[in-house]
């Protein structure tokens, strides 16, 4: 190469962009006419190819002899998408290029980059190849697949040599570090394929999971192909193409992904899905949003990726590590063995021989605690047959024993219908759940498809049975351990989600469902009432806590009439618990917990008195009363100071508040000296009534701005308001409690943090005129795709003499705020609040009086109420996104 031909000669970017750019237009035309997405991947890899030789050409570079331009990675496989990454090494054998031809790779480097490509460059020596390799086994992998772009393809094909398993990564070597790479990656997704926002490249059942096969294939049996794997006997020509159309669905998404984001994009983000949806024909249905459909075509690919992946993975850690290691055989009866502690069949025919071995296995495992693994040629026959699971199969009474049996059995609940759902057992024996497979809910609170929940729910419900959980679920674990018969709790977990997507309500749906398959496999009919009961009530418990006052005992008769008997509360107990916790890890909280305990312990108290003998409320206040007495008597406080104060309130505070809290406020109260401002008290709670979160007492004059100032100055202290209870004295005072948690949900235990709250929130209630702005913190960016418009409901409660209103609308940092300074612009009087948050919804639950402390009468002035608060809640311009 002479001084002529260096980085003088002129290269033209804004051409080969613009050529690219007709190239990718081209493409994505043809993707929205449907072609096969494995061309339009081809294809752009060449395109990319042509632009890059011609690059390399017009610098001179072609000239260089030992000098080669090659393809690695994805690109290598010529397997690119329009954005992705375009994967480059530069190789030659001199240990340093000369100044000329250094200047010559720099300016195509820079060109790649002027051409808008997303380059991964690298300029190495084979002696670098075998050095980085060495260390980093991603180098390795990178290096196994490449093509020669321009060049000497011998140069490619000896470090190829020099790299490869006879001198580095040997086999074994590099099976383990791939399938410790794995686990690694699949831990950060949380180690499931149903994330919410799924990276189709890295989760599990991702592209990521196909290429680890690929690697080990090339790098131990010389396979350069995933077909190839055929050959070798690791794969069927059935599951290969399965495989192959799994990975299209893939790359179908992950190809409109990067059109509709314009960026290299591996993310199935909220951002894009509905935008996705639509790019492929998807159209919501009664029971089935299209983006619902869309995830949940890429789940069930995902899924089947990562079973395959599973098993031929396992197959590779029998032919790879354990191919030397002495055969052991453990027979069971005449269809299963242990083989070298897996489980295994005897003979390859036994399900076809016997198709209900296709449930035996899985009792098997569920008797056997020590026994984890499946061998990877039984997970196929299994996956083989299961098609023969049909009607005459689901109606032999030797299966719904088993499956009955299965249920009953002492371990491995969980791990085997898991199993069964992956090897397309369960699926199949229940079709009604086969339907809900990969089935995710376009919100934020449901973060699991719904048979990835309905499964967690059983997990929950088999660990309420272990050993070491009372600490976390004292009441429930309990209850669950004493349960007559735990095979009608698990099926009506297994069924109180089944009916979600068909239209209609799930809950009414599912319980027929339930009923129709207890009584097919030989329950009772007590048996299966109880279970159908479960799976139609499966939600009046936690609706019951989190938007009814359950410290009322009309609240608490009404529900002990809908539950009927103990029995019917402990299994919904455990149900609603078990159901809350697999819908959200962030649902379940100590405050939740405590409302739900509440519930439970004073419902089963009404029961035992019987439906005919409610509790009084009268009765209620006198038990309460007589209970503060003794304990603040205990303090040294005398009965007629107490009364002194108790005389100018009503009958309600008696019955929201404990004894304790009673005691607590009564006492401060007393020594709180008149006319020195508002008396704020915070703690941690050691109430029953309110474990699991802060409390907040406020006892000062009352005014028509104080609910709003309160909330406002708490919303600035970065504290959700979980509860508001407010009771307005005879003489003009207020007694105000807030149950509230911290910016993580939990309550707060630093007393110092407790110290600074009440100082903070008695500094802004002894000036309540003058309001701290309403937070402006961002909003997470997940928010904004959900169109949540404010809907405000309003009714009367003549029996409590107070008028309810029910706000579902989009969370947001100084909601609560916003709305207590409508409420005060309107003379609202807060008497009680139940705050929840669920995912992107905000729904709150106001009791509210007039300024006469009256219910609302005035039709005109409700709906301007009303009207008021759908149009400032959903004026968008209000919220700021991130």
């Amino acid at each position: 190469m002479d001084d002529t031909s260096a980085p003088a000669a002129s290269l033209s970017a804004s051409a080969d962009k613009a050529t690219l750019k007709a190239v990718q237009a081209q493409l994505m035309e043809r993707f929205g006419q449907g072609r096969d997405v494995r061309l339009l991947v081809r294809e752009w890899a060449d395109a990319v190819d042509d632009v890059l030789r011609q690059a390399w050409a017009t610098l001179g570079l072609g000239e260089a002899e030992e000098l080669a331009l090659i393809a690695v990675g994805g690109y290598g496989r010529a397997e690119l998408h329009p954005q992705s990454d375009v994967d480059v090494l530069v190789l030659h054998r001199q240990p340093q290029l000369d100044e000329i031809l250094q200047a010559g790779v720099s300016a195509f480097i820079t060109h790649l980059w002027d051409l808008g490509l997303d380059v991964g460059s690298s300029v190495r020596s084979l002696d670098d190849c075998v050095r980085l390799a060495r260390e980093d086994i991603t180098i390795a992998t990178n290096l196994m697949e490449s093509r020669t772009l321009v060049g000497s393809d011998a140069l490619r094909r000896e470090m190829q040599r020099i790299t490869g398993p006879e001198h580095l990564w040997p086999g074994k070597a590099f099976f383990i570090a791939k399938r410790d790479e794995q686990v690694a990656r699949h831990a950060k997704h949380n180690n499931t394929e149903y994330n919410l926002e799924p990276d189709l490249k890295n989760a599990p059942g991702g592209l990521r999971d196909i290429q680890t096969i690929g690697w080990v294939a090339k790098r131990h049996f010389g396979a350069d192909t995933l077909r190839g794997l055929i050959a070798h006997g690791f794969l069927t020509e059935a599951e290969f193409e399965e495989l192959d159309a799994c990975q299209c669905v893939l790359w179908r998404i992950r190809f409109a992904l990067n059109q509709v984001s314009g960026r290299n994009e591996t993310r199935i983000l909220f951002d894009y899905q509905r935008r996705i949806a639509e790019l492929f024909g998807y159209s919501d249905s009664a029971g089935n949003r299209g983006v619902e459909q869309l995830m949940q075509d890429y789940y069930r690919a995902a899924m089947r990726i990562s079973m395959l992946n599973e098993m031929l993975l396992q197959y590779f850690d029998e032919a790879i590590l354990r191919a030397d290691e002495p055969v052991q055989i453990v027979p069971l009866n005449s269809r299963f063995q242990l083989r070298n502690g897996a489980m295994d069949v005897t003979r390859d025919d036994v399900f076809k021989r016997t198709p209900s071995a296709l449930l035996e296995i899985f009792v098997l495992l569920g008797d056997l605690p020590d026994v984890y693994n499946v061998r990877a040629s039984t997970i196929r026959l299994i996956m083989q047959h299961a098609h023969l699971i049909d009607d005459r199969f689901r109606g032999d009474i030797r299966n719904k024993s088993l499956f009955m049996e299965l249920l009953r059995c002492r371990t491995a609940l969980f791990a085997s219908l898991r199993r069964m759902k992956r090897y397309g057992v369960l699926g199949r024996y229940i079709p009604a759940f086969g339907a809900i497979i990969g089935k995710m809910q376009y919100d934020l609170f449901h973060i699991y498809t719904v048979d990835a929940h309905t499964l967690l729910v059983l997990k929950n419900m088999r660990r309420f049975r272990y050993e070491g959980v009372e600490e976390r679920f004292p009441v429930v674990a309990e209850v669950a351990r004493k349960l007559p018969k735990i095979e009608l709790l698990y099926l009506a977990g297994l069924f109180h989600d089944i009916a979600k997507g068909r239209g209609g309500d799930h809950s009414e749906l599912g319980a027929v469902d339930a009923r129709e398959f207890c009584l097919a496999h030989g329950l009772g009919r007590w048996d299966a009432s109880l279970v159908a009961w479960l799976t139609l009530n499966h939600l009046i418990m936690s609706v019951t806590a989190q938007k009814k006052d359950v410290s009322d005992p009309d609240v608490i008769n009404e529900f002990a009439q809908k539950v009927g008997d103990v029995v019917h509360l402990d299994y919904l107990y455990a149900l609603t618990v078990a159901d809350i916790c697999a819908t959200n890890p962030n649902l379940w909280n100590s405050w939740r917990a405590s409302l739900l305990r509440q519930l439970y312990t004073q419902t089963k108290r009404a029961l035992r008195r019987g439906l005919v003998n409610p509790i009084a409320k009268q009765e209620w206040i006198a038990e309460t009363r007589a209970s503060s007495l003794e304990l603040l008597e205990s303090r040294g406080v005398h009965q007629a100071d107490a009364e002194r104060i108790w005389d100018r309130l009503g009958d309600d505070y008696f019955l929201r508040e404990s004894a304790k809290d009673i005691a607590w406020h009564t006492a401060a109260i007393l020594r709180h000296p008149a006319g020195s401002g508002p008396l704020v008290l915070v703690r941690e709670n050691h109430s029953e009534q309110y474990e699991g979160a802060t409390q907040l007492f406020v006892y000062t004059h009352d005014m028509p701005n104080l609910f709003a100032a309160t909330v406002a100055a708490l919303d600035q202290l970065q504290l959700t308001v979980m509860d508001a209870r407010i009771i307005t004295s005879n003489d003009g005072y207020s007694l105000d409690s807030y149950i509230v948690l911290d910016e993580n949900g939990e309550r707060i235990v630093d007393r110092q943090r407790i110290a600074y709250l009440g100082e903070e929130l008695s500094q802004a209630l002894a000036n309540p005129d003058r309001f701290p702005d309403i937070v402006q913190r961002r909003l997470p960016r997940q928010l904004k795709h959900f169109d949540v418009r404010t809907d405000v409901r309003l009714s009367n409660d003549l029996t409590s003499q107070r008028t309810i209103l029910e706000i579902t609308t989009l969370d947001r940092p100084g909601l609560l705020a916003r709305i207590g300074r409508i409420f005060m612009a309107h003379g609202v009087n807060v008497q009680n609040a139940r705050i929840a948050t669920l995912g992107e919804r905000a729904e709150d639950i106001f009791f509210l009086t007039n300024s006469q402390q009256q219910p609302f009468s005035d039709p005109i002035k409700c709906e301007a109420l009303c009207e008021d608060l759908r149009t400032q809640l959903d004026e968008k311009f209000t919220i700021k996104w991130a």
